[in-house]
């Protein structure tokens, strides 16, 4: 037995009561002392959220956002960019939701999905589809079993393997849950008959009308009153309508990085050394990678395509000679001709691809092509050697076709291959995509080309100018630490000083600057007039190339905005409310009995318009736009009487109805079990919204990405 085997048996035990019996004195100590207190600031520091009360952190979320970019990385994703890792983030938090919110109703309905049922819907006759995704075998499109017990047989030994499915298993259970909620939702929503009549009802008739309107514009806002305790009133009965987000303004000054006149003339003498370099190299090619900024793509161009401070110099075709260097935005240049070539402007080629990788090694899709090559030769078609054995799907079907294109589309040794290859010649080459047997069908007119090497290297600052650039930054910080000397200093220097208002948590730009979140997560820590401090108490941003000193002029805080903030909205709410009171009594004045539409717009100046083709379930009126009380008093008045007044959004209405169309009455039957089926596939996700609506959810990702 090794001395490692003996310890962790022998001594397991009595590790295990020194761990806990130390733990405990920590935990002991940690109550005594100030540790409950600190527990607390770490715990609101790491709050990301809420959702039903139930606490969010940062730690458990990130660890699960970590978790499943492996899934993703496990699945051929080996780098993900910012896009990938957001939606990850997204789908993470969106799933914590619905588990918070779900998980609960599900133990209260009693729903739970069996182990027997996992292998059920596993290895059963009728596999979940997210099993018959995974295991469904891509030539033929048929559900492969033996590739499935094959990995299952996998997952006990293969960690990473047991990780990949134990994902989708998750996956699996968590849909069947849902399904199965949804379901209950669904089958205990029922349509009376009443409902259905009532249905009917609304559908039955289309109207024709006209109306007069008067605005509410045309009554002054001086000749009505709205008090005080109108508007506190208001305020106090409908406090939802005033819910907000957290928003910040916030404004900014920019220290831009910019190369000094010393970096400049440092980039210039690398560059003449470079360029005697670049004369005499016998490999100019690889002197390019290996000392330019940007690789040497290889490919040939037309003189039209050629940079027009180039064309005399390639023109020349003198391959010892170096044009440079030259300036181009900020970036110092030099050029050396490689090579000159009449080539044809476009080709058109068909090839057969035989991947190199997973599935085959590049020297194994050698031997593959020099046997379908020698088929060829021998007079065997090539297309239908594509159709049979190319892997690029695309062309294969067309029998590897692959059309016209001109030069610099393809992969640099796929390119050139084609472009000096001979009509109807049939040759292979090795691109990083595997071998490609290719045949030249045609070739468009040949043209110069030139093959034209770059060495580029871009003006940088260099550390000591960097410094020299967060020095000014922090000195301006330092000096100007009120929200006043911020100002003054700025016109005192005539810096440029950015604006931005109504920033979000979660907004990702600001003007002029580059990837600013650092900036924005920190600005929702701050209070009105303080200077935006970064997590270091540092009052320097760096930015993509430059040092940003803000500060934070507004806050808006989430939940309901204070009377204060919205007085001028309600009293324009209470202004048009007293409008529409003024407006229905001088309608109601002039509505003698007898008189017409005509009568009541002749009487007040006001015009008569139509509207056709109206029912209940209309939801604009063309020349008026959205006004869903004059729609719901019309399509329900009766024909040839005057209906109103109205208030609508815009004025108040007077409504004629001209005429009543009736469509054909619907089986109630029919309709009964058509809204049932409505009401059902409405369920399985208006429940849901429901809770989530009830749930008050906190979102506080804003302070971590």
């Amino acid at each position: 037995m090794s001395a490692i085997q003996f310890l962790r048996e022998k001594a397991g035990v009595l590790v295990s009561v020194l761990i806990g019996f130390s733990l405990l004195l920590f935990v002991i100590s940690d109550y005594v002392g100030h540790g409950r207190k600190q527990r607390q600031k770490e715990k609101e520091y790491y709050e990301l959220g809420k959702v039903a009360g139930d606490y969010i952190s940062y730690q458990d979320y990130e660890g699960r956002v970590q978790n499943l970019a492996e899934i993703y990385k496990l699945s051929g994703t080996q780098n993900l960019d910012e896009a990938t890792v957001e939606s990850i983030r997204e789908q993470i938090w969106q799933q914590i939701v619905r588990e918070k919110i779900l998980d609960k109703n599900y133990g209260r309905l009693g729903i739970g999905v069996s182990t027997e049922e996992v292998d059920e819907l596993v290895l059963g006759d009728n596999p979940h589809p997210i099993v018959m995704q995974l295991f469904t075998d891509q030539t033929t499109g048929k559900f492969n079993r033996p590739m499935l017990v094959n990995f299952l047989s996998q997952v006990e030994v293969d960690d990473n393997a047991k990780k990949y499915w134990l994902f989708f298993e998750n996956e699996i259970i968590n849909e069947r849950m849902n399904s199965k909620y949804n379901t209950l939702v669904a089958k205990g929503l029922f349509v009376t008959s009443k409902q259905a009549e009532f249905d009917n009802i609304l559908n039955k008739a289309t109207v024709d009308f006209s109306f007069v309107q008067k605005n509410f514009a045309s009554i002054p806002d001086t000749s009505v009153i709205v008090s005080s305790n109108e508007v506190e009133k208001y305020f106090s009965d409908h406090k939802s309508n005033y819910k907000r987000t957290a928003l910040r303004d916030i404004e900014y000054v920019t220290f831009d990085v910019v190369p000094s006149e010393e970096d400049i003339k440092e980039t210039e003498k690398w560059m003449e050394k470079a360029k005697i370099e670049f004369e005499t190299t016998e490999d100019p090619t690889q002197y390019i990678n290996l000392n330019a900024d940007t690789r040497h793509i290889g490919f040939y161009i037309p003189l039209n395509e050629v940079p027009e401070n180039l064309r005399d110099f390639v023109k020349k075709e003198d391959k010892s000679i170096v044009m440079g260097p030259y300036n181009e935005e900020g970036v110092l240049k030099m050029a050396r001709l490689l090579d000159a070539a009449d080539r044809p402007d476009s080709v058109h080629v068909r090839h057969i691809l035989l991947s190199a990788g997973q599935v085959r090694t590049m020297e194994r899709s050698k031997i593959i092509a020099d046997s379908l090559l020698t088929l060829i030769k021998s007079g065997t078609s090539f297309e239908t050697l594509a159709t049979d054995n190319s892997d690029d799907q695309g062309s294969s079907k067309l029998g590897g076709d692959l059309g016209w294109f001109k030069e610099g589309l393809m992969v640099v040794p796929f390119s050139n291959a084609c472009f000096t290859a001979k009509k109807g010649e049939v040759m292979t080459v090795q691109t990083s995509f595997g071998t490609h047997i290719i045949e030249v069908l045609d070739q468009a007119k040949k043209s110069r080309k030139y093959n034209i090497g770059i060495i580029d290297r871009k003006i940088l600052a260099s550390s000591t100018t960097n410094q020299r650039i967060y020095s000014a930054a922090g000195l301006f910080a330092g000096n100007n630490n009120t929200y006043e000397k911020f100002n003054s200093a700025i016109a005192a220097q005539n810096l440029n000083k950015r604006i931005a208002n109504d920033v979000s948590p979660s907004q990702k730009t600001l003007p002029g600057l580059e990837n600013p979140r650092g900036l924005i997560i920190a600005l929702f820590s701050v209070k009105k007039g303080d200077i935006v401090l970064d997590n270091s108490q540092q009052a320097v941003f760096e930015i993509a190339d430059k040092y940003v000193v803000a500060y934070c002029t507004r806050v808006q805080e989430d939940g309901i905005a204070p009377l204060k903030d919205v007085e001028n909205d309600i009293r324009f709410a209470l202004l048009k409310d007293k409008k529409a009171e003024v407006i229905s009594e001088e309608f109601n004045k002039n509505l003698t009995a007898g008189k017409t539409l005509e009568d009541l717009s002749r009487a007040m100046g006001l015009d008569v318009k139509e509207a056709t083709q109206i029912n209940f379930r209309s939801y604009t009126i063309p020349g008026i736009g959205i006004e869903p009380a004059l729609i719901g008093a019309a399509s329900s008045a009766k024909e040839g009487v005057l209906s109103g007044p109205v208030k609508g959004i815009n004025g108040v209405y007077i409504v004629s109805v001209n005429n009543v169309t009736t469509p054909a009455s619907e089986d109630l039957k029919l309709l009964q079990q058509r809204l049932a089926m409505t009401y059902q596939m409405r369920g399985s996700y208006e429940a849901f919204e429901a809770l989530r609506k009830k749930a008050e959810i906190i979102d506080k990702r804003y302070k971590f990405y």
